[in-house]
């Protein structure tokens, strides 16, 4: 009895292991090169909202004949809308040496603007191409213009790279997007 229970063990052991896991691919932060000065003392990143391929977990890639692939094997290392919400807030606060921080707000005073992000594009593309497209509004919650602006950005890669390529790419293109809102949304 003992050796069908072994056998059986060895054979669960066996199917899980051959069934394998997902490899997850996290996004490093680009250094930052540059400083900007904006108006704000604090910024609070509400939302950030992205197209339901963009939010999956799955690290989508645009083929040549405009369909969309992914694979169950390849997934990133966290839940992208949060990523990319807390990516783009380092990258702001490093940027502008503020205090800015993604939603909820843990500070006590309320921040003097709120930004919210709604992502027509954030894709990459099987040419090399990573391209981050839609639209930004800054809410002021005291005396100053309330505003909102378009971006589409584009950061090259190498595809032979997969998706630890792709990561990266994603990683320079937050952070060039955190530097142009920051130039043309918080100034």
């Amino acid at each position: 009895m003992n050796v069908v229970k072994s056998i059986a063990s060895l054979g669960l052991v066996a199917f899980l292991a051959a069934c394998g896991s997902a490899d997850r691919y996290a996004v490093d932060m680009p250094p930052v090169t540059e400083q900007v000065s904006i108006r704000f003392t604090s910024v609070e990143v509400r939302d950030v909202s992205l197209p339901s391929y963009a939010a999956a977990d799955e690290i989508h890639v645009r083929k040549s004949n405009g369909t969309l692939v992914s694979s169950s094997d390849e997934l990133w290392a966290d839940s992208p809308e949060r990523a990319v919400a807390l990516e783009l807030s380092e990258n702001l606060s490093r940027l502008t040496n503020r205090r800015i921080a993604s939603e909820p707000w843990p500070f006590e005073a309320y921040p003097d603007a709120r930004l919210e992000l709604r992502f027509s594009e954030l894709l990459a593309a099987e040419t090399g191409q990573f391209r981050a497209s839609g639209q930004y509004f800054v809410a002021v919650s005291t005396g100053g213009s309330e505003r909102s602006g378009l971006f589409d950005l584009t950061v090259a890669f190498d595809p032979k790279g997969g998706p630890a390529a792709i990561a990266a790419a994603r990683g320079q293109l937050i952070l060039d997007l955190a530097s142009y809102i920051a130039k043309n949304g918080l100034k």
